[in-house]
């Protein structure tokens, strides 16, 4: 079975990949997988093979088979892992739930690849904020893979990178005119992912992944985390904190999961929406007083209406002034 080599990214990964890609020869002895953060828009990396790659760049279809000598990409707002059939390796195309904010995300390929190909699968961390693919590295390693970052005073967005090399044993930090000649050469001596697939999974990579392909019940979490008193931002479901995670990392019952950097993100972002809607309710609190005031039926008695007026306008500043504060101050 051919060996697999799986890339994730997000901001200032994309020329990072078009010199990687265009560093692979012809004859490349392994399939490639990318998970760039495109969200829903369409990806630019479709126009690689154009100019960049000798390999054919395509993005990947549910079900189709991995083939070595052959770059698959993520389509857009959908997850993409590998799934295995005896020994034949295909697609997992998946709208499930986000991790770390992302769909595509970069850890859910890294641990099928991790599940599936054991000592097999190379990945690879490029440039981009805060720390998808750390986790990912982490099932890598623990299924006997090789785990490649990129060098993060090199990146153009040092935060992934540099979570991966802080919390996973990495083996090779590279900067980027080294990332190509380094994946030719680990596929070349990687033995094959058939003889290599782990017989035995760490318990919260099976539990993850069965998160992730079928869902998992409560009870399933409690095996690998505790009930933390929060909710998930993005359902409002139970989360659970992943026992002796690191980085520290949370996932709710339904499947969303965060480290505790995406996290505060998240909760920073709902802080200041809920502080935004108060100012435009004060806003419209104060035009509907005087508008009351305008069209009382008998005089606004020690101008009731015009004082209420004022007390909502004088909140909203005073908001505003919280959240420029707030801005001003930035992540603790």
């Amino acid at each position: 079975m051919q060996k697999i080599a799986v890339i994730g990214g997000s901001a200032g990964s994309i020329d990072a990949l078009k010199v990687i890609l265009a560093g692979l020869p012809r004859d490349f002895a392994a399939a490639v997988l990318v998970v760039v953060h495109i969200g829903a828009r369409e990806s630019v990396l479709a126009n690689v093979r154009k100019r960049h790659s000798v390999l054919p760049v395509q993005t990947a279809l549910q079900g189709e088979p991995i083939r070595a000598g052959r770059v698959l990409v993520a389509p857009p707002d959908v997850h993409l892992a590998i799934a295995k059939d005896g020994e034949r390796l295909f697609v997992r195309l998946s709208r499930g739930p986000k991790e770390n904010h992302s769909r595509p995300a970069i850890d859910p390929l890294f641990r099928s690849a991790a599940m599936h190909c054991g000592a097999g699968a190379v990945a690879l961390v490029l440039s981009g904020f805060l720390d998808d693919g750390t986790i990912g590295l982490q099932a890598i390693k623990a299924c006997g893979g090789i785990a490649v970052v990129q060098d993060p005073d090199e990146a153009e967005v040092p935060d992934m990178p540099a979570s991966a090399v802080q919390h996973t044993a990495v083996d090779f930090v590279r900067r980027l005119d080294e990332i190509a000649p380094t994946l030719v050469e680990l596929v070349q001596r990687a033995p094959a992912a058939a003889a290599s697939t782990p017989t035995e999974l760490p318990d919260w990579l099976a539990v993850e992944d069965r998160m992730f392909t079928e869902g998992a019940e409560m009870k399933d979490l409690d095996q690998i985390g505790a009930r933390f008193g929060l909710t998930c931002p993005e359902c409002g479901g139970a989360i659970w904190e992943i026992t002796n995670a690191k980085p520290l990392r949370y996932r709710c019952h339904t499947g969303h999961a965060f480290t505790a950097r995406v996290l505060e993100s998240l909760q920073g972002g709902e802080a200041e929406e809920a502080l935004w809607a108060a100012v435009r309710a004060l806003h419209e609190q104060e035009q509907l007083y005087r508008e009351m005031h305008r069209k009382a039926p008998q005089k606004d008695a020690g101008g009731e209406y015009l004082l209420k007026a004022d007390q909502a306008r004088e909140h909203g500043r005073l908001l505003r002034d919280l959240i420029a504060i707030r801005m001003a101050l930035g992540p603790p």
